[in-house]
């Protein structure tokens, strides 16, 4: 297993109104500096989108291009057709760089920040939605295989598949041959569930992780007050891996146990005009306590 990182952990995001742009020359600089051996690409646009100038830039950095968060409007059919299209262009810079996995998520939806973390039976799609999801995924995933690539799906919070049961639904929906699970472990908390579980659970579905772990405290205040999943990120949700609530090790050793051996991302979703937030400090600590855990079970490259 090796260790990557993603922009969102400096704050870049998908989001208008959270996070804060600095250049990708910074972050890319502090990844380096952090020990990571990959990156995610961020949000189109963030990175070069020149393949020979984006390659030129991570090279100098001894970094890979890992894959690419892309999020599509799963609940409003009249936009897919422009999310395919972004979908594969997005596609079609990582076969550039050498990269594998497109991941696809929901994309966020006012409806379900408002209530994320708190979500019911009743605030799910329909019947209709689920078949228009699942068959746009797999055209999705069709066309990513015959590009080289394979795609797995990110549950997340503030969506429409975010709590257990709804990904088991939609793994159910899917192919397993055509589409693999991203697992977020910070999501997965964030959603009701156990990633151990998950893990036990879903076995070689899954096909990229994300580490990310959760405050309690402000988990805590999730589950009782009306905070949007914007307002639980500002409020330091997210936190250094091993400060929070996911037992690392033991999700490991179940990876392990599975056979899995591809990247393990590490993520901490955070807004940096925070003034305890220092994304560089964090990024060292979460990879050196990964790192360990590895070193342990005998897991790094």
């Amino acid at each position: 297993m090796r260790i990557a990182t993603a922009p969102v952990s400096w704050g870049i995001f998908e989001i208008k109104g959270i996070g804060a742009q600095r250049p990708y020359s910074e972050v890319l600089d502090e990844m380096n500096r952090a020990g990571y051996e990959g990156t995610e690409l961020g949000p189109y646009g963030y990175l070069p989108t020149d393949p020979k100038l984006l390659r030129r830039e991570l090279a100098h950095r001894h970094l890979e291009l890992v894959t690419a968060f892309v999020p599509v409007p799963l609940s409003e059919p009249d936009r897919l057709e422009d999310a395919f299209s972004e979908a594969l262009r997005v596609a079609d810079l990582l076969g550039a760089l050498g990269a594998t996995l497109l991941v696809l998520a929901d994309a966020l939806h006012p409806q379900r920040m408002a209530i994320a973390g708190r979500v019911t039976s009743e605030d799910g799609f329909t019947e209709r939605q689920w078949e228009t999801a699942a068959a746009f995924l797999h055209r999705v995933a069709g066309a990513c295989r015959i590009r080289g690539l394979r795609v797995a799906f990110h549950h997340h919070a503030g969506t429409f598949v975010e709590t257990p049961s709804e990904i088991e639904r939609l793994l159910a929906m899917t192919d397993p041959d055509m589409i693999g699970l991203c697992l977020d472990t910070g999501h997965f908390v964030y959603g009701g569930g156990d990633p151990i579980h998950a893990v036990r659970t879903y076995e070689s579905r899954i096909w990229h992780v994300h580490t990310k772990d959760v405050n309690p405290k402000v988990l805590e205040r999730v589950r009782r007050e009306p905070l949007t999943f914007l307002e639980a990120v500002r409020e330091g949700l997210f936190c250094p891996l091993g400060d929070g609530l996911v037992d690392f090790p033991t999700l490991i050793q179940e990876l392990r146990a599975q056979g899995y051996r591809g990247w393990i991302v590490v993520e901490q979703d955070v807004d940096p005009r925070r003034p305890d937030v220092d994304p560089l400090r964090d990024a060292i600590r979460s990879r050196i306590y990964l790192r360990r855990i590895l070193e342990r079970f005998d897991l790094t490259e």
